[in-house]
């Protein structure tokens, strides 16, 4: 987006340094062509930022508001580690209390550990079974979710180039004269070009 303003806004700076160039005033036909150009440019200019708002609008802003998706993600996740850690944690107590005798005090430790290890491995199993079938969900939607910003993407281009074409197929037919192929033109840019060279101040010594 970035890169077509910039083009836009380059070509736009050229037709206004070409009209106001003192050749324009000295020559009538070369004014009319670059004011031809100047209009051209001016439409590109005005298509290429009705193009950048419809992107901005159809594609920069759905993806960040997708993007904006992936911290509460991250922290589901995170709460789901945290959760099994503490799950992994009482279940290494319940078995080391039951791997010992069991003695009045060692039952009693067991069964208390056994009553807090309960409410863990639900809550582990609950955020567990909740990333389980959310995630798979969340990863299945995002061509749904993308697919119109692409599509508007492609609409927006195909628009500009073609109105592009349009633009200076028009501008072509202004500045074309009749008759003159582009052979023609480069052998007569050449032969100025050749007049130029010859002149005593650019000339070599």
């Amino acid at each position: 987006m970035e890169n077509f303003s910039t083009m836009s806004k380059s070509a736009v700076k050229i037709s206004l340094d070409l009209l106001s160039n003192p050749l324009c005033e000295q020559d009538q036909d070369l004014l009319n062509m670059v004011m031809a150009l100047d209009t051209a440019v001016k439409r590109m200019d005005a298509f290429n930022q009705e193009k950048v708002n419809q992107i901005q609008k159809t594609v920069i802003e759905p993806l960040k508001k997708f993007g904006s998706v992936f911290p509460s993600l991250n922290m589901a996740v995170k709460r789901r580690e945290q959760a099994l850690q503490d799950y992994r944690r009482l279940q290494a107590k319940v078995e080391k209390y039951e791997e010992k005798e069991k003695t009045g005090p060692v039952l009693a430790k067991l069964h208390q550990a056994r009553e807090e290890l309960r409410p863990v491995r639900e809550d582990f199993e609950a955020k567990n079974r909740q990333l389980l079938e959310e995630m798979p969900r969340f990863y299945g939607s995002r061509l749904d979710y993308f697919q119109p910003s692409f599509e508007s993407l492609i609409r927006a281009q195909v628009v500009y180039y073609s109105e592009m074409h349009k633009i200076f197929g028009d501008l072509s037919h202004q500045l074309d004269q009749p008759g003159h192929s582009d052979e023609q033109r480069e052998r007569e840019n050449e032969a100025k070009l050749s007049e130029l060279r010859a002149l005593s101040i650019v000339a070599d010594d």
